[in-house]
């Protein structure tokens, strides 16, 4: 009977400023013997390896790269190591790997594989945004990103709206960060006056900003997002 290796969920640091905060011990305890990565950029990947204290030294570990622009033909290249035994792991960007993140591909094909997957725990600005914003924690949806397309756009975040008022329901969604700005704009231009909205930006970092207002408080309120990692919440 064949015997695979185990596929370990690595989180990775929310800010530049802070990052062995985010990092417990724990998890460098459980990683430390990894040789095998799937990553969606080795240079973010490679600065977590070095705070995780990875026993192989950084020339000798094999990383793959799994990110929006891979073939997802290609996927059960990425679990040749734990077919063949060895234990890997899955390092996104930022924060946890598979949520709003293409690695949930290769989760997938490890479960059909009956691989053992290990979620570690660390920090998700998803939820952090949503423990902070003041809005029904109880019921929640996350969009990911919704459409560029202008009409498309409008057409969503209406629907967004008319579900956080229907169901009760808290409505996440993120954009680029260098779209961030025209985001907003968009939502103040197709929500109520009275909508509750939540700007999250830069989770965790020294200049975190976390607010929750209405529309109309927004529109004599504005803040500059662009180029920040961004957490929007309509409640």
């Amino acid at each position: 009977m064949q015997t695979y290796g185990k596929l370990y969920l690595i989180p990775n640091f929310l800010a530049d400023d802070n990052p062995d905060n985010f990092l417990a011990q724990y998890n460098r305890e459980q990683v430390h013997h990894l040789k095998h990565f799937i990553v969606e950029t080795e240079k973010d990947a490679r600065a977590l390896i070095k705070r995780l204290h990875i026993a192989t030294p950084q020339n000798e570990l094999q990383l793959f790269l799994w990110n929006e622009h891979s073939n997802k033909n290609e996927v059960t290249h990425l679990l040749k190591a734990l077919d063949n035994g060895m234990d890997a792991g899955i390092i996104t960007d930022a924060g946890l790997p598979c949520v709003a993140d293409p690695g949930s591909d290769v989760v997938a094909l490890a479960h059909q594989k009956n691989i053992q997957v290990i979620p570690l725990p660390g920090a998700s600005s998803i939820l952090m945004a949503l423990m902070a914003s003041g809005m029904n924690g109880q019921g929640f949806t996350f969009h990911g990103y919704i459409p560029i397309d202008k009409i498309a756009r409008a057409k969503k975040i209406k629907e967004l709206e008319a579900d956080a008022r229907r169901k009760n329901q808290s409505q996440i969604f993120m954009e680029a960060p260098y779209r961030n700005n025209q985001l907003l704009e968009d939502v103040l231009k197709n929500t109520d006056s009275n909508t509750r909205i939540c700007v999250a930006m830069n989770i965790s970092a020294a200049n975190q900003f976390i607010k929750t207002q209405t529309n109309k408080q927004w529109q004599t309120n504005k803040v500059d997002l662009h180029k920040k990692p961004v957490i929007f919440i309509i409640g």
